[in-house]
């Protein structure tokens, strides 16, 4: 009896502590259930990919930021199925995959300083925010990155930066970069942002039109500044806009 009461003690912390967390935030079991969802996506393109685990500190945050918080109301309830969401002007939140995979390849540090071309509601943002010292995002449609901005201020991502303009050109006074991600597709590699791309840096970005497939590409600068590219698998992006 002495060790039954010694082990049930435990297991009853356990359960209190979960029904605790599910209190306080109703969405744990729908994150849990949409971190299964990219793993198994994961596994499914491994031959693209040449993984079958994302970084597991990849994988925690994706678990953690409260993609709910960066849909709107009314799609909340599809907030963490494996899809991407209108979040209005035209734009997408893109599907948790894509922002799990796009996270991975940049092989980012807690010391980093990355760059983000199109911010849109700010999950991305909020996403990287988890894993470097400071984030700088840049958003072309002015109302989405206004409340963008007001949105990462809410929800204390206090080393976001957010910014209202044409993210072709980058942000060339914050830079250089040791990592920029692309969120929406370009018909070519912007040559502002492989200048701005710190050597031994990556860059990540959809390249191809409306039109045809496109494909995300790994963009890797090494240290003597030579610039190699490789397509990771074909995906679906808005594009990306601006006077270019």
């Amino acid at each position: 009896m002495k060790y039954i009461h010694k082990v049930l003690i435990p297991a009853v912390f356990v359960l209190l502590m979960i029904a605790f967390a599910f209190a306080e935030d109703p969405y744990v079991k729908a994150r849990l259930d949409m971190v299964k969802a990219i793993e198994a996506d994961v596994r499914t393109t491994s031959r693209y990919i040449n993984t079958e685990d994302l970084d597991p500190k990849v994988m925690t945050v994706m678990g953690k930021v409260p993609r709910h918080e960066f849909v709107p109301s009314e799609a909340r309830s599809l907030a963490y199925r494996n899809r991407p969401l209108s979040i209005g002007y035209g734009q997408t939140i893109s599907q948790p995959y894509i922002v799990a995979l796009m996270t991975d390849l940049l092989k980012v540090a807690p010391k980093h300083t990355v760059l983000e071309v199109g911010t849109g509601s700010g999950y991305q943002a909020a996403v990287l925010a988890e894993l470097v010292d400071k984030v700088f995002t840049i958003e072309i449609v002015e109302p989405l990155g206004r409340s963008a901005k007001k949105r990462l201020k809410r929800l204390n991502y206090d080393n976001v930066t957010v910014r209202i303009g044409d993210g072709y050109y980058g942000w060339q006074e914050e830079g250089p970069f040791d990592s920029i991600v692309v969120t929406a597709a370009s018909s070519h590699i912007p040559p502002p942002l492989i200048k701005q791309l710190k050597p031994g840096g990556r860059m990540v970005i959809p390249v191809g039109s409306r039109f045809m497939v496109q494909q995300l590409v790994l963009v890797e600068k090494d240290h003597q500044g030579n610039v190699t590219t490789r397509q990771i698998l074909p995906v679906r992006f808005v594009p990306l806009t601006g006077e270019h």
